[in-house]
């Protein structure tokens, strides 16, 4: 139905006195606009007198005189002109009014607003395993039972329909239903009974499913990557998991623009089924260019093409794109960092697109200072602080000032690190170092050179696999136990060594693991001059491995071989010995305590070591306990054995940080010997292994 509207303008007319003018006639008004014989019969005759005058008569004017009115109001002018005095007059002063007291309403003190208990049941959404998604989100639920007035429930149970309803949808259920009843308490102290009831009805299942769009090479993709198939129910997780692999998907096999558009959901009620239809535009088919860079320059194109893990001409792979932008990240050196496609409208030989990488740089803080400090029983408090910067000579040249201050070490040194050097992940290290160490072992003033080549782990960066080859020049002065003389006297020692190191990490963190092991090989061909060139090798290897038993248990167990071979154990420099005992060794003992002594009671250090440790890790929220058990023996031998083994237990606490454990053991050891510590502590950083 259509509805037409007009409007009507009223014309307000000013009547003016006019000569009399002869009546028209029937020629004279054959054009007039507007001719209405019952309107003209309503008015009154211009030939009769108004019989309702109200015009006052007017004198006639002299010119050579003032002009004079003569005026005689009648009533209603009368009441204008009073009422024109009333408007003229001055108002009344404010000051003059009465001002009457506020309204108020005395509200007993002490007295609480009433509230409304009520009861929250709910049924039809635990047989579709919908009822504690309910819970979580319930506006009821969250009011603990409780609300202001009568209003309030009731809006939270509007609300709660709401979400039954949007839950229903989201798993297929399309014709559910979901009603509430709230009713009102019998008596005073029983709560209202809300009860929510949902009627699920019939859950909806896929029936056909289409992918519109271009297709893409290799052809079906996107349908292979969508991964549904018919009969599986309509639930919103679902579609949206298997949209989101194809957006993961299509940009690892060469389509970086790749975009998807709106679904659409055709329902058939009569057979509860819906024809899926998901459109995809996949744009060109791309591969790898060269790089671009914007914002405030840390690295250089040269230096991305070091870092990135792809060549130019190779197929586009958005994971090796996040690979990229992870390693930019570990090193440190951004505030942000982005890295992303940009097409170029150049066509390669293969007939893709090439894209180039942009790269957005944020220069971070290059400078940092960092603490540690820790705590062992016969080691005594170490504190240990560095100053760094890590990009003085670019691309990730950095240096790095250290120095330890503790009971029985001090030491400064100087180091020269290039990360990434020339490769990714690959980093040289060159570094000189001034120590001081007084054990009970020995007493060492050392100096040294050192350089190595290697590939590390990182907490932001861990790796399966890493390597170090380096090399070692050390002139050392140190006090060791002369047999002959039963003393002990000074002698100055020069080294050199080749330490070579193989390390395999399979476990899932490098501060903290859960799970996984580790394997470590270390080799270290030297030459020793004193008295005569002495050439020997040191070898230790290293495994640990973690299982988890329950949700926050965790068993992990660590076991160390080492061995010197080639000398005797007199002609090694003390410093250079195998020792064992401590928190990184075998708890229950002091540092370095354990194996043969001299007369004095004092560590001699010994050619094989036989070390093994087990832990029950249980953790909750960020507070763990660990019981331990430890075990092990220094032997003047050059292979180690497993007699004589000396243990140790202990239970320790931990305080889980973003950065790693902080580490608290107590242990002591078991069948303890004279001289021997009744309780050692050891506090650290990490977890022991």
């Amino acid at each position: 139905m259509l509805a037409t509207f007009s409007l009507t303008a009223l014309a307000h007319h000013q009547c003016v006195a006019q000569p009399a003018q002869p009546a028209p006639t029937t020629a004279d008004t054959a054009g007039a606009p507007f001719e209405d014989p019952s309107f003209d019969q309503a008015l009154p005759s211009l030939d009769q007198p108004a019989t309702q005058a109200t015009v006052p008569a007017v004198a006639p004017v002299d010119a050579s005189s003032t002009p004079q009115i003569s005026t005689a109001p009648a009533a209603d002018e009368d009441d204008a002109m009073r009422n024109d005095a009333e408007l003229a007059a001055p108002l009344t002063p404010l000051q003059s009014f009465e001002q009457a007291e506020p309204l108020t309403v005395d509200v007993p003190t002490g007295e609480k607003p009433r509230t409304i208990r009520y009861r929250l049941t709910v049924e039809g959404l635990k047989a579709i395993d919908l009822d504690d998604r309910f819970k979580d989100l319930s506006a009821l639920a969250e009011g603990n039972g409780k609300a202001d007035n009568a209003v309030q429930l009731s809006a939270r149970a509007d609300e709660d329909v709401k979400l039954a309803e949007r839950l229903l949808r989201s798993e297929g259920y399309y014709d559910g239903h979901v009603d509430v009843t709230v009713t009102p308490a019998a008596r005073p102290d029983d709560p209202t009974q809300v009860a929510l009831t949902a009627t699920p009805g019939v859950r909806y299942t896929l029936n056909e499913i289409r992918v519109t769009g271009p297709d893409t090479q290799p052809p079906g993709l996107a349908v292979e990557a969508l991964g549904l198939t018919r009969g599986e129910p309509i639930e919103a997780v679902l579609i949206e998991a298997a949209e989101a692999d194809v957006q993961l998907r299509l940009p690892r096999y060469g389509y970086p623009f790749a975009k998807i558009g709106a679904r659409d959901i055709l329902l058939d009620e009569a057979t509860h089924e819906g024809d899926y239809t998901l459109p995809v535009e996949p744009g060109p088919r791309s591969s790898f260019g060269g790089f671009r860079t914007s914002g405030s320059k840390v690295f250089d194109t040269d230096h991305l093409e070091v870092l990135s893990r792809f060549d130019r001409g190779e197929l586009y792979d958005s994971r090796k794109t996040d690979d990229l932008k992870q390693a930019l990240i570990a090193t440190n050196l951004f505030s942000a960092v982005s890295v992303e496609p940009v097409d170029t409208g150049e066509k390669a030989a293969d007939g893709t697109e090439i894209v180039d990488m942009l790269v957005r740089q944020g220069k971070g803080r290059q400078r940092s200072i960092a603490v540690t400090g820790g705590y062992g029983t016969g080691e005594g408090f170490k504190l240990e602080g560095s100053w760094t910067h890590r990009n003085l000579f670019p691309p990730e040249g950095a240096l790095i000032v250290s120095a330890v201050a503790g009971t029985q070490q001090q030491s400064f040194g100087t180091t020269f690190r290039r990360s990434n050097a020339g490769k990714r992940d690959r980093t040289f290290q060159f570094g000189a170092q001034v120590s001081h160490e007084d054990r009970d072992a020995f007493s060492a003033r050392s100096f040294s050179l050192s350089g190595s080549l290697s590939r590390d782990s990182t907490p932001i960066w861990q790796k399966h696999w890493t390597y170090s080859i380096g090399t070692e020049l050390i002139a050392t002065d140190e006090s060791r136990f002369n047999e002959d003389r039963a003393e002990r006297t000074r002698s100055t020692y020069f080294i050199a060594a080749l330490p070579l190191q193989l390390g395999y990490d399979g476990s899932d963190s490098l501060l903290d693991p859960t799970r996984g092991f580790r394997v470590t090989g270390r080799i270290s061909p030297e030459a020793s001059l004193k008295s005569g060139v002495h050439s020997y090798v040191r070898t230790l290897l290293e495994t640990s491995g973690y299982l988890p038993l329950a949700d926050g248990l965790v068993l992990a167990g660590r076991t160390r071989l080492g061995s010197i071979q080639g000398i005797g154990r007199d002609s090694i420099a003390p410093s250079r010995r195998l020792y064992a005992g401590g928190g990184g060794s075998v708890r229950g003992y002091g540092y370095q305590e354990l194996g043969p002594k001299d007369a004095n009671g004092d560590p001699l250090g010994g050619r094989s070591l036989t070390e093994f440790a087990v832990e029950a890790r249980y953790r909750f929220g960020n507070y763990g306990i660990v019981p331990f058990l430890d075990a092990g023996q220094l032997y003047q031998s050059t292979l180690p054995k497993f007699s004589g083994l000396r243990y140790g237990a202990g239970i320790g606490a931990r305080y889980y940080t973003n950065f790693g454990p902080l580490r608290l053991d107590v242990a002591t050891p078991i069948n303890r010997r004279p001289g021997e510590s009744k309780i050692t502590l050891y506090i650290s950083i990490g977890q022991a292994f």
